[in-house]
């Protein structure tokens, strides 16, 4: 097990996980089937493990690093994104497969909710090739996407990150990242994984497919007797915080109008992962994660705006 979660760390946080395209379509009303549906259409940078670590930078860790594959078609574009975020890509361009990308259909309306249409492409073909001890040096906490598990040279990649982090004593997070992969994974072989971990940052849905809860405190507390500390995002709803075992506590959410959910749990994983490290408790780094939560519903895609951006209309501030 790592060396605690809290503390106020010095030193980099390292992202391991997917880099991939998001295109976005932002409909009105239900999708026309076999004609057209009138939609805004952007091109963005994404991907749940680009996304944490671009809120972690944005929301003040000041040395943030991301592990990643992508194809040669989009390499240059996806580096100059990442660096503008702030974060130091360490990216590795895949000789075969093309960049990963996710269609991301939301609804326009006041739940602005999406569905993912998701071709990983480069993105989960990360390897223990891709793996060296020396990607530690400097790191006091170690992050891995949840997508990492879902196919056998990503996951092979992930143990080996997970043993070498513990055996240096850093502590290790990590992100489900999507209840239909899970199901496909198996939630014993995720369970299994997560005895490794020291934080575990499920949504809602996630936790309860995790231990066949039905109510999301029942499912953080039975969690966290496998992994101490155990947060789970519940959107509208806030947070729950447990640890090994206790009743969880609840941080209430922000209220934000919603334009686009996409990368919301991003977005508070890395805001609470950047308070953490600066020596928040959890309570407190949870607080902050639903503040970046609420600004990023807000914003159209999964990022953070830029240093010096000018806010979009609309954009929640989220306290």
């Amino acid at each position: 097990m790592g060396a605690g979660v809290t503390g106020g760390r010095t030193g980099a946080l390292l992202v391991v996980g997917d880099v991939v395209t998001d295109v976005v379509a932002r409909h009105r009303g239900p999708l026309a089937t076999g004609t057209d549906t009138a939609a805004a259409i952007r091109t963005l940078p994404g991907g749940a493990g680009a996304n944490v670590a671009c809120w972690a930078a944005h929301s003040g860790c000041a040395d943030v690093r991301l592990l990643g594959r992508v194809g040669a078609d989009a390499a240059d574009w996806h580096e100059r994104e990442l660096v503008a975020a702030g974060v130091r890509p360490l990216l590795v361009t895949d000789p075969q497969a093309a960049t990963g990308t996710v269609v991301c259909l939301v609804d326009a309306g006041a739940a602005a909710e999406r569905t993912f249409l998701t071709d990983s492409g480069a993105s989960l073909r990360l390897e223990p090739a891709d793996w060296s001890d020396a990607l530690l040096d400097g790191v006091t906490w170690l992050h891995l996407s949840g997508y990492l598990l879902f196919t056998e040279s990503s996951r092979a990649l992930a143990g080996t990150a997970l043993d070498a982090a513990r055996a240096r004593g850093v502590p290790v997070s990590m992100d489900p990242a999507s209840a239909g992969f899970l199901v496909k994974l198996g939630v014993d072989r995720f369970l299994a994984f997560a005895e490794g971990l020291d934080v575990l940052l499920p949504s809602r849905d996630e936790a309860c497919l995790l231990t066949g809860a039905v109510e999301p405190a029942d499912a953080a507390a039975e969690l966290s007797r496998a992994v101490p500390l155990v947060v789970v995002k519940a959107g509208a709803e806030g947070a729950l915080v447990a640890r090994s075992g206790s009743a969880p506590v609840r941080v209430p959410a922000v209220p934000a109008s919603a334009r686009d959910t996409t990368g919301a749990g991003d977005a508070f994983t890395g805001a609470f992962l950047a308070a953490l490290l600066a020596g928040a408790e959890p309570r407190e780094a949870a607080a902050r994660g639903c503040r970046a939560g609420a600004r990023a519903v807000g914003r159209i895609g999964g990022r953070p705006p830029y240093r010096g951006e000018v806010a979009e209309e609309g954009v929640a501030r989220g306290g």
